[in-house]
């Protein structure tokens, strides 16, 4: 029997052309709707969702991609996305926190636009095609397939601005491999807190630190217009006792405020107890996130707020 794959087409390099110049430009057709599909027993149905490159991507373009799939899922056996790679793992991230069903949901983009010379996204296309396919992906949260590789939309992130092999997941690495004739996995991804909303909005900077820091950036803020606050701070989560002081500030007049590594590796988590330390800025009310980069503990405080957390929920869930 046919796997029936819902393909949602975003845009983005993928399915953008270089132009005589080398420039890369978007194109008024996707030519990923024109890939024929050599796969046996997969039937794609594709649909041209969006057609724009991925840093016009907004929490509102992913939030109507999850009740797509949402709507859709009873007829089909999955899903792939294709989608620029500069916010691929944001939008990854932002559905594998929604109550997505119990399908597959895979997405993919290419480092190379579809006339280049080694284009590489015609076959990360394919790759995502066998991966949504899979019985085996079942259960595994939203994955990103890149390159050969399997991974888990909580931690994967896009590595070299360039290179094929951008897309990594540092400290786990992936999921599984995609190989010849299967694809093999030898972790599975956790489980999720996941959500059902109807709306996400809300105003949820990031700010992230650096040598000489003084509080001029948090001050441009207007507390009142903020919904949360998002601090990229030092090594295990490090500030300048100023900042710190000013973080307080914020929690204080109701504020919620997380806190991650600006380090590519590794988890934050408050060690150091000088001023402007971890252990002062978690006593203060600081959450400290595990295992998420910037962009997605945005993500994960503007869901959490849109799904009424507050309080000691909220606490347990941003650092759970």
């Amino acid at each position: 029997m046919n796997k029936k794959i819902l393909v949602l087409h975003t845009g983005g390099t993928i399915s953008m052309q270089a132009d005589g110049t080398g420039k890369v430009v978007t194109n008024d057709e996707n030519p990923m709707n024109h890939v024929t599909v050599p796969l046996e027993g997969i039937q794609v149905t594709a649909l041209d969702f969006f057609n724009i490159p991925s840093p016009h991507m907004t929490p509102e373009h992913m939030l109507q991609l999850y009740k797509k799939i949402k709507t859709s899922s009873k007829d089909f056996d999955g899903v792939v996305i294709t989608h620029g790679t500069d916010t691929l793992e944001e939008t990854a991230y932002f559905l594998d926190t929604m109550e997505i069903p119990d399908i597959p949901v895979v997405l993919t983009g290419a480092m190379r636009s579809s006339n280049e010379l080694g284009s590489d996204g015609v076959y990360n296309y394919l790759s995502a095609l066998r991966v949504a396919a899979d019985q085996k992906a079942h259960g595994k949260g939203v994955l990103v397939v890149m390159n050969d590789e399997v991974h888990a939309a909580k931690y994967v992130t896009k590595t070299h601005t360039t290179n094929v092999s951008t897309f990594q997941t540092p400290t786990h690495g992936p999921l599984g491999l995609i190989m010849k004739q299967e694809v093999l996995y030898f972790k599975t991804a956790e489980p999720r807190v996941r959500f059902d909303l109807d709306k996400i909005t809300g105003f949820v900077p990031i700010i992230p630190a650096y040598a000489g820091m003084k509080t001029e950036l948090l001050d441009m803020l207007d507390y009142s217009q903020l919904d949360g606050l998002v601090i990229e701070a030092f090594g295990a989560g490090n500030l300048p006792q100023e900042v710190a002081e000013k973080l307080t500030f914020f929690i204080k007049q109701g504020i919620p405020v997380a806190l991650v590594s600006r380090c590519f590796n590794g988890i934050a988590e408050p060690v150091y107890a000088y001023p402007g330390g971890g252990v002062q800025l978690h006593e203060s009310g600081v959450y400290f996130i595990k295992e998420l980069n910037a962009p997605k503990a945005r993500l994960k405080l503007l869901i959490a707020l849109n799904a009424g957390l507050k309080g000691q929920e909220l606490k347990e869930y941003m650092e759970g």
